[in-house]
């Protein structure tokens, strides 16, 4: 799946990595703990989170995680939009709970779950 199609399919605001939209992905890890992602996540994969803190970006740069998707409107600070974008990855901000993100991609088909 494209990120610009999960993009779409949460209504979500891309806060940086636009060119990086066309990427593709295959999986998808919903968490707030960094230590269970890097525990049970699959690299190359998009993390969805509501923990705000630069961590989140880390995690996801030590399993080449393509985007993360932050949840119920929250916005990341600009610390952590700028380490995203430095290491080329996706930030994208959705108003739906972590629960309903998670639904809508597992119900497109198109992403497994890890």
């Amino acid at each position: 799946m494209k990120i610009s199609e999960i993009k779409n399919l949460l209504d979500a605001e891309t806060l940086c990595c636009d060119e990086e939209l066309d990427s593709e992905v295959e999986s998808a890890f919903c968490c707030d703990m960094m230590s269970d992602v890097l525990a049970f996540a699959s690299s190359h994969s998009v993390l969805i989170t509501g923990l705000l803190n630069p961590q989140v970006v880390r995690t996801a740069m030590m399993l080449d995680m393509k985007c993360i998707i932050f949840v119920c409107g929250k916005s990341p600070t600009p610390e952590i939009v700028s380490l995203a974008r430095e290491n080329g990855i996706v930030v994208l901000v959705t108003g739906h709970y972590m629960f309903a993100a998670s639904g809508l991609l597992y119900n497109s088909g198109k992403l497994s779950g890890v």
